[in-house]
């Protein structure tokens, strides 16, 4: 399984390789948001990780291109803006996580982990994920609703499928964190509400009836009210 790294610094991406590789990936290197682009739609990765701040197309340009460009391999954004406007903008771009500089190597695996983590549903037969018009299919990791496909990034798909696997449960935040952003994530902040709001505007804002609901103090839930 490989994963492609876009830095322009080449400390940065040479220590990162090293890390990566020791920890038995297969990586591949692009300085610049143009090469990167290239790599990533002509091959199948794990996970993208990329730099803002980039020659030829900057990371937040690059995502929303990748996206528009059906790739749907996680992206983790790395950037020295750390305040929550500016993760804001780059989970609004299409990235799945970031992480801000500087960072311990540990932290870079634990977010790497936590993206590339595999569902144990996925070894099984997939079936059709469906409640009301919704539909997901695991297999091709598509979404459906009333007929109309809906895209997805790939934290988002994770989220949908892992709320229709549980249809009717509350999930907690502390629970959604620990499953999709590994124990080291900061349950403080406000991304999950973040994400939560992205996929709402997604399957719910233009449809009939609203299947993700917000359980205040508690969660979050979906299911049909009756």
């Amino acid at each position: 399984m490989k994963i492609l790294v876009i830095e322009d610094e080449v400390k940065t991406v040479q220590s990162i390789k090293q890390g990566l590789e020791e920890h038995q990936w297969e990586v591949d290197i692009a300085y610049d948001g143009t090469m990167g682009f290239r790599l990533a739609t002509q091959s199948d990765y794990a996970l993208i990780i990329s730099d803002i701040i980039l020659p030829g197309m900057n990371g937040l340009d690059l995502c929303r291109k990748l996206r528009d460009a059906n790739v749907t391999a996680p992206i983790l954004m790395l950037t020295a803006l750390g305040t929550t406007d500016d993760k804001i903008v780059g989970l609004d771009a299409g990235a799945d996580d970031y992480l801000v500089k500087p960072f311990e190597f540990r932290e870079l695996m634990a977010h790497v982990r936590a993206l590339t983590r595999r569902n144990h549903h996925t070894a099984q037969p997939a079936n059709v994920l469906k409640i009301a018009d919704l539909e997901l299919n695991p297999d091709t990791k598509s979404v459906v609703r009333a007929g109309k496909e809906i895209t997805l990034t790939a934290k988002e798909f994770q989220l949908l499928e892992y709320f229709l696997r549980h249809q009717g449960r509350v999930i907690s935040k502390v629970e959604l964190a620990e499953r999709f952003w590994d124990v080291t994530f900061d349950t403080g902040t406000n991304v999950i509400e973040v994400y939560i709001n992205f996929l709402r505007k997604k399957i719910d804002r233009d449809f009939e009836p609203k299947l993700l609901h917000t359980q205040i103090g508690m969660g979050y839930v979906v299911k049909m009210l009756s």
